[in-house]
């Protein structure tokens, strides 16, 4: 009696699942990542209609938005497609960069700023569900480094107007030192993307000691004493000495810089003929003294060859030497007194 029993409950079970299968034909479909479906149901009765929409994120297009379960088990076709959102295409940040790949759903975006700025905001967004971006766009501030530091017995001279608290990177400026002190390292400084001043150079006090005389000339001071750095002193010559350089300046290494020189005067090493001098044609004896100074120029006349005629041939007094052309001839003392109009500088000139 207890085993008829058992087998009629079994036989009722196995009756109800396989009617239930027999009314769900169709398991739960499979859809795309970006589509969704209601519920849990894992089985559908033939005849079922099931409504599909898009997940968050995603827009749908084109249609139908149901599908129907038939009755081979299957589903029906559908169009449906959901596309991401899409959000705004962001700006880059001034003195700064934008880093992404799209701007749909789900996408990043990343900021980075410029050498010499600091961002402030968030570095990164995400398109959200409803368009918009999940941070606003950041800005790229300047790095400021503060007033520079000023070496003792110095000061600094920007390179434009500042605000003391507003000396940003890329401010430059150039240091110099109160007298008598010399600057030693750049001079040149500027705010680095460090926040930090380049190098602070160092002012040092300098003296050179008492000049010395130059040959054939003058100094502009007597007293014998120590002379600070950039104290100059000038020179002059004797008599017709020309002189040559600049005065001499007290440099940083604590030496004078180069000394200037006296150069000689010439003499026209000629007895006889004419020459240009100043503009004007002198005979020789005539050019009393017999001297030009140093870096003047003289010219002497020299013969034409087969044409008959003369021509200039410039020549300079450098510091007592002054060479005569190897073209002119000097006439004889015959010719110069009896017929010195046939000299190459009274004859028709090339």
């Amino acid at each position: 009696m207890e085993l008829t029993w058992l087998l009629l409950l079994f036989s009722s079970f196995f009756f109800s699942i396989t009617t239930a299968q027999d009314d769900e034909v169709c398991s739960r479909p499979e859809l795309g990542e970006s589509i969704k479906l209601e519920g849990l149901q894992r089985y559908f009765s033939f005849g079922a209609v099931v409504v599909l929409a898009c997940k968050p994120g995603y827009t749908p297009v084109q249609g139908p938005r149901t599908i129907v379960c038939k009755d081979t088990g299957t589903w029906t076709d559908t169009k449906l497609k959901c596309i991401p959102v899409q959000c705004s295409y962001p700006d880059p940040p001034h003195n700064g960069q934008l880093h992404y790949e799209n701007t749909q759903y789900n996408s990043t975006v990343n900021y980075t700023c410029d050498e010499g700025y600091f961002l402030t905001g968030a570095s990164s967004a995400v398109c959200l569900v409803d368009g918009t971006w999940s941070a606003p766009e950041p800005q790229c501030k300047p790095i400021s480094c503060g007033p520079a530091p000023i070496p003792q017995f110095g000061m600094i001279i920007y390179d434009k107007i500042i605000k003391v608290n507003n000396i940003n990177y890329g401010t430059s400026g150039t240091y110099k030192c109160h007298p008598p002190f010399a600057l030693f390292g750049k001079e040149r400084a500027e705010c680095t993307a460090t926040g930090q001043w380049t190098e602070t150079p160092q002012c040092k006090e300098v003296s050179c000691p008492p000049p010395e005389n130059i040959e054939n000339g003058f100094m502009s001071i007597s007293q014998k004493r120590d002379f600070a750095y950039t104290e100059t002193i000038k020179y002059g010559c004797n008599d017709d000495y020309v002189l040559d350089g600049p005065h001499i300046v007290c440099e940083k290494n604590g030496e004078w810089s180069q000394k200037p020189s006296c150069k000689a005067p010439c003499s026209i090493g000629i007895k006889r003929g004419r020459i240009l001098y100043k503009g004007r044609k002198l005979w020789i004896e005539d050019l009393k003294p017999n001297q030009v100074l140093h870096g003047e120029t003289v010219s002497v006349y020299c013969m034409g060859g087969d044409s008959n005629c003369g021509y200039e041939v410039l020549t300079q007094c450098l510091d007592g030497n002054l060479q005569i052309p190897e073209c002119f001839d000097e006439p004889s003392a015959a010719q110069y007194s009896l017929d010195s109009g046939s000299l190459p500088s009274e004859i028709q000139q090339c």
